[in-house]
């Protein structure tokens, strides 16, 4: 489905673990040993054993997220997940001024020189709140201008979508539908029309990070918009406000910080993108408005607010003390919070999104005519920002997350200190694992036999299967795609960015690593994670045995970490794409697993090479 592309990217998570083989006091267990009589080398595999712990999340840091979760997702594991947004909304200038002239002008128009200043009447005619989807980051592989999804053949840029002889890549130089035979709707198709205005025509987007429990797009939803009376900091005081303020996916604003609803009903989801073309003004006699190029507006959430709330708290405020400056506004407005009552999950990216007040004023035309005319403005409200320099995230908005209660397996099997069984690993303020290698304690004994054995190590791999049992008695789930493993000790990634190419590495290929899910008639059976270079590291150059972290990811490239609150009072760091992520998967660990899937327990495997 889309949100897998993207939790690639967007395609969301896989998942990672190690498994225990045999025991770790033995001596090395050599597996299909290759050994060819004379031959100065010996290649042969080693398995060796690897513990889990699964550990519960009970909340993460869910401010300053790339995206935001709205709605509600029900796995057919963990249970139902519902979440809402709480957002600040920021002035597009300080102190604004709406129409011509400020407010003090505006208060002496009656009494001034001048002719041209009249009390302006600034009326609200309508106000929008709109955050476009996410759509797929790689939906156009060969850049004709047409998504994957739609294209005839998403490889070449000379295939032709819409069978009007002419090529995709032709089309987007013309400025043509490749979807359309005929753009202009005029009975000519394009080929043979000569009289086609380009680039008029909406644009179809593969649409991304909307889904429902069986992993479809639904045809809409409900949202809610209303008020928020919570005032979200910027910094903290505990730190003399030096930091950031944190806030957790625990903190729930709703029913008790909320007020004004400014929308509530349905949200239509198309795949189409919106075009709003001029009128044309026969003031212009010499301008055609209409033949001028179109407003486009994206898919995405677009609702009418109340117009009268804004009227009275926006426009109605100009030159007040509450419009001066955003720590003004924010102390006054604080912000909106969006919740979804269906049964369909949204991912958003906030800093797309924003709320747009069309107002008319009164204006004279000139000094010599005194004519009042009526015109139009747009005041635009964003929420969070994005530094175009920095990339740093500029506002507040927290996402809340309200989990149902795990099973009692689940709850049962995590943060209980035993080597799992089963691995259990879940998204947002869910559950992850740690990993140990060789032995519950560091390794250290076994990494020194390895050493004295002089072996050059071409391969290490973990390998975890997925418990296909579990998963299929649960019903249609959503299998993350990929798997996340860092360093506890410093939070790093296992791969090493700077062994990929650029290209690969800019796609999310990380080849040194993999860690994707491996699949059988669609179903997933395990993933691999290469761990060559972190094994060769301590063999080496005697590098810490650290615990291992495993959880999932929406973009495997994206290694930040956020504060999370985990069993017991403890504090932890969880990886940002792990927290965005909502998908959840159960693997198999290395202790009691049934007999009949022995073969899937948890494994370290290394292969290597050892003259004779």
């Amino acid at each position: 489905m889309n949100l897998l592309n993207r939790l690639k990217l967007p395609a969301i998570a896989g998942i990672l673990l190690v498994v225990v083989l045999g025991s770790c006091e033995e001596d090395l267990t050599t597996i299909g040993s290759g050994v060819v009589g004379g031959e100065p080398f010996t290649a042969s595999k080693a398995v060796y054993d690897v513990f889990a712990y699964n550990k519960k999340i009970e909340a993460v840091r869910t401010n300053k997220l790339p995206v935001y979760q709205i709605g509600n997702y029900d796995d057919p594991v963990y249970g139902k997940t519902e979440a809402s947004i709480t957002t600040q909304v920021q002035l597009s200038s300080g102190n604004p001024v709406f129409g011509n002239y400020s407010a003090l002008v505006e208060e002496t128009a009656d009494t001034d020189s001048s002719t041209l200043t009249i009390k302006e009447n600034e009326t609200v005619n309508e106000v929008f709140l709109f955050i476009p989807f996410l759509t797929n980051p790689k939906g156009d592989r060969d850049l004709d201008g047409v998504a994957d999804e739609f294209d005839a053949d998403p490889e070449d840029a000379n295939s032709d979508s819409d069978g009007d002889t002419l090529t995709d890549i032709q089309e987007k130089a013309l400025g043509t539908d490749p979807l359309n035979k005929d753009t202009d709707g005029d009975g000519t198709n394009d080929n043979l029309d000569d009289d086609t205005a380009a680039n008029r025509f909406p644009v179809k987007y593969d649409l991304d990070s909307i889904f429902d429990a069986n992993g479809n797009i639904p045809e809409s939803f409900n949202i809610k918009v209303e008020r928020s009376t919570y005032f979200l900091r910027d910094l903290d005081p505990s730190t003399n406000f030096q930091e950031a303020q944190q806030y957790y996916s625990s903190q729930q604003f709703s029913p008790g910080y909320v007020s004004d609803v400014l929308f509530e009903g349905a949200v239509e989801i198309s795949n189409v993108e919106e075009l709003i073309f001029k009128e044309d003004d026969p003031a212009t006699e010499d301008v055609d408005e209409s033949e001028e190029a179109p407003t486009r507006i994206a898919p995405g959430i677009r609702v009418q607010l109340n117009s009268a709330f804004f009227q009275q708290n926006i426009l109605n405020k100009e030159g007040s003390s509450e419009l001066l400056s955003q720590a003004n506004f924010a102390e006054f407005f604080r912000g909106v919070h969006l919740s979804v009552p269906d049964d369909v999950l949204v991912l958003l990216d906030l800093t797309r999104g924003n709320i747009t007040i069309n107002y008319t004023y009164d204006a004279v035309t000139s000094s010599t005519d005194a004519t009042v005319v009526e015109k139009e403005k747009e005041f635009v409200l964003n929420f969070i920002r994005r530094d175009t320099s920095t990339g740093a995230v500029i506002g507040n908005a927290v996402n809340t997350f309200i989990n149902e209660d795990y099973p009692a397996e689940i709850t049962n099997g995590l943060d209980n200190g035993e080597n799992a069984s089963k691995i259990y690993l879940k998204g947002g303020a869910g559950s992850y694992a740690q990993i140990k290698l060789f032995d519950e304690v560091n390794g250290y004994e076994i990494i020194n036999q390895i050493k004295n054995q002089n072996w050059i190590i071409n391969e290490a791999n973990l390998v975890f299967y997925v418990d296909r049992n579990t998963l299929d008695a649960a019903g249609t789930i959503i299998e993350p795609s990929k798997l996340y493993l860092n360093k506890d000790n410093t939070n790093g990634p296992v791969y090493n960015q700077f062994l990929e190419s650029e290209e690969d590495f800019n796609a999310g290929n990380i080849t040194n690593y993999d860690g994707g899910l491996n699949r059988v008639n669609n179903k997933g059976q395990s993933y691999k994670i290469k761990i060559t270079n972190y094994i060769n590291d301590l063999i080496v150059r005697d590098s810490t045995n650290a615990t291992l972290n495993l959880s999932l990811t929406s973009d495997i490239r994206v290694t930040a970490t956020g504060k999370a609150m985990l069993a017991n009072g403890n504090e932890g760091e969880i990886p940002v794409m792990s927290t965005v992520n909502p998908f959840g998967t159960v693997l198999y660990g290395s202790n009691n697993v049934p007999s009949d899937q022995s073969a899937k327990k948890l494994k370290l495997e290394i292969f290597y090479t050892k003259a004779n």
